[in-house]
Order: structure tokens, then sequence, then C-alpha cells
């Protein structure tokens, strides 16, 4: 059997992609979508989505029902690392010098300055549902009851 490899990481990418916009993000990929979408008032959950495991079994499934919950934020947006590459750049820019950058990752803003963010070290090896008690946990702290 033979297989393209180019056809099969699209088919993956496109994946990626629509498993967290069926789950209501917003994809942004230019750097301009990603200051409008940084410049927003309330809280904003930013998902930085990857093609690696930990992001498809880990990470877009905790993304996806960890706002299933009373309080969350109001936007809820993705980058795609190594993908929308610019986009991704402004994104981590713009969560300034402390963030470590790593993918899959969470990040939530609140009026556009970072309160709470998980990067990969507590998403890959962790179950879903571990990330999904984290997120609601920054959930209560930070946002409002829908």
């Amino acid at each position: 059997m033979n297989m393209d490899y180019d056809l099969f990481m699209e088919e993956i990418k496109r994946t990626a992609r629509a498993e967290i916009e069926s789950a209501g993000y917003e994809q942004l990929r230019t750097p301009e979508e990603v200051e409008e979408a940084f410049a927003r008032t309330g809280t904003t959950l930013v998902m930085v989505n990857s093609v690696c495991g930990c992001a498809g079994g880990i990470a877009r499934p905790a993304a996806a029902n960890a706002i299933h919950y009373d309080k969350r934020p109001d936007h809820l947006v993705t980058v795609f690392a190594g993908q929308d590459k610019e986009a991704t750049a402004a994104a981590r820019h713009l969560f300034g010098d402390n963030h470590i950058p790593s993918s899959p990752a969470f990040v939530l803003l609140k009026d556009g300055k970072i309160v709470a963010d998980i990067g990969r070290h507590e998403i890959e090896g962790h179950d879903p549902m571990s990330v999904v008690t984290n997120l609601q946990g920054n959930f209560e702290e930070y946002c409002e009851e829908v």
C-alpha cells in the first residue's frame, strides 16, 4: 500500500481544524485577526492547536468539553501552530515574555491580558478530564456565568 504523505498530512490538518471549529472556536489565521481578537473586552480562551497526538487525543477534546460549564469565556479562538505560522507568532508575541511557547496550549485572556496559561507540560501525559478540570477551574475564577 502506497500512501502519499502530503495527502495524509492534509487530511490530518483538515481534521484538526474541523474538530476545534465544530466545538465553537473561531480560527485566527492572520496576525490581523489575532490582534482584533485579543483586543476584545471580556474573557477569551485561546487554544494553540497542533497536529501532534496530545492535541488530538487530549487538548482538542478538552477544549470541546470544558466549555460546557456554568462559567465560560466570552470568546473562543484558536491559532494553529506550524500551519498558520504568522498568526501563531503574533499570538505568542502578544502573550508576552513570561509565556513559554508550546503547542498545544491554552491561554485565558481577560480584557487582552493573560490571567491563566496551560502549557503542553500540563496537557501531554494527562487525561482529557484533568485538562477540562484545569480549564474549568480557571473559568470559575475569571469568567462570568453564562
